[in-house]
């Protein structure tokens, strides 16, 4: 009653709120915030997994890692690949609605499976070179240097190509921005379910199987944990490209113009 009281004598203070005007929009919206929810999940415990977790466990006594390993991992990796998956599938919606948008505005349609075509095309096979590069090794295929510059071309080159084959006088800046940054997400996606992921479920394993049974972890386990650290830091570095291109889709139009 009181609060009906005021809004009445005051009717300036009175909250104005409406919906966005068509269910495209709204889309749009709702894509934005899930994007934002689930994307803050998986980079923040991606940074966490790089930044605190893997140096504390380094400092952990043996016998106190192989304890904690086992209650801590299954949770955060079942919060780590549901998330990264989420955000990836709302990504490509968000993606495939300026494609659809550019596609009206060039006046052709067949587009968007062209532009989409390329784009899987040309990161999935950047991923192939990118898993390589991440895969163990020993001798001089084992340099930090020499990882670090054949990721970075890599990225590089895609990068050229997504952007050549996309571009356009009728391309947005949002679709181009995409193409980059989605691209990066996707290798991460792939990163998170075809190596952390498989590494992950078998290390869990094993130091169960330790703590419970005293088995000792298989000397194959070295190489995952391995493996694990060179694919989870590879995602670490290629997070900041990406995030920087997701955000310049909306906020730094630069990418359409060098297009045209």
């Amino acid at each position: 009653m009181l609060f009906y009281l005021f809004a009445i004598s005051f009717p300036e203070w009175r909250p104005h709120f409406v919906f966005l005007d068509t269910p495209h929009a709204n889309e749009m919206m709702a894509l934005r915030w899930l994007h934002l929810v689930f994307g803050i999940i998986w980079i923040g415990l991606l940074y966490f997994f790089n930044l605190v977790l893997t140096p504390a466990m380094k400092q952990c006594d043996p016998k106190l890692r192989i304890k904690i390993y086992p209650e801590l991992m299954p949770g955060a990796m079942g919060w780590f690949r549901s998330s990264a998956l989420v955000t990836v599938i709302v990504g490509l919606r968000y993606f495939t609605i300026h494609l659809a948008s550019d596609a009206r505005a060039a006046g052709d349609r067949s587009l968007i499976g062209k532009w989409f075509g390329w784009w899987l095309v040309v990161w999935l096979v950047a991923y192939v070179f990118i898993y390589a590069l991440q895969l163990p090794a020993k001798g001089i295929l084992n340099n930090t240097w020499l990882r670090v510059i054949g990721v970075s071309l890599v990225v590089i080159a895609a990068s050229w190509l997504v952007l050549v084959l996309n571009g356009g006088p009728n391309v947005s800046n949002a679709h181009l921005a995409i193409s980059v940054g989605g691209g990066l997400g996707l290798i991460m996606l792939l990163n998170t379910w075809g190596v952390v992921w498989r590494a992950q479920k078998r290390l869990i394993t094993w130091s169960r199987l330790s703590i419970k049974e005293g088995v000792p972890m298989p000397p194959e386990a070295e190489r995952l944990m391995r493996w694990n650290y060179l694919t989870a830091r590879t995602s670490f570095w290629l997070s900041f490209p990406m995030l920087f291109f997701m955000g310049a889709a909306s906020h730094y139009p630069f990418l359409s113009t060098i297009a045209r």
